[in-house]
């Protein structure tokens, strides 16, 4: 399908002048009759609170050693791609992160 990059752009004001004022009136009241009922009962049954009893909760992670270009940093404990090490003093290393 062809399009014509020249002619006048048609915008949402163009397109409502068009349109009849009962079309107008059927919209406002499609648009204030949208209501939303949320129950509060609902809403908080889906949070999970802190200290909540998660003993019947079974997770599944697949846990993947240390890579070999990979480095755990001595301040924030976290493993890193070598790419991300900024120094290494005495043994110790430590990512961009923790160094910026």
């Amino acid at each position: 399908m062809a399009t014509d990059y020249d002619a006048p752009r048609r915008t949402e004001s163009d397109e409502v002048s068009e349109d009849s004022l009962e079309e107008l009136k059927a919209r406002r009241n499609e648009a204030q009759s949208a209501v939303v009922d949320i129950d509060e009962s609902d809403t908080a049954e889906s949070f999970e609170l802190p200290g909540a009893d998660l003993s019947e909760e079974v997770l599944s992670v697949r846990v993947i050693p240390k890579q070999a270009d990979e480095f755990t940093c001595s301040s924030c404990f976290l493993v890193h791609h070598r790419s991300r090490l900024a120094n290494e003093k005495g043994g110790q290393l430590i990512c961009m992160d923790c160094a910026a």
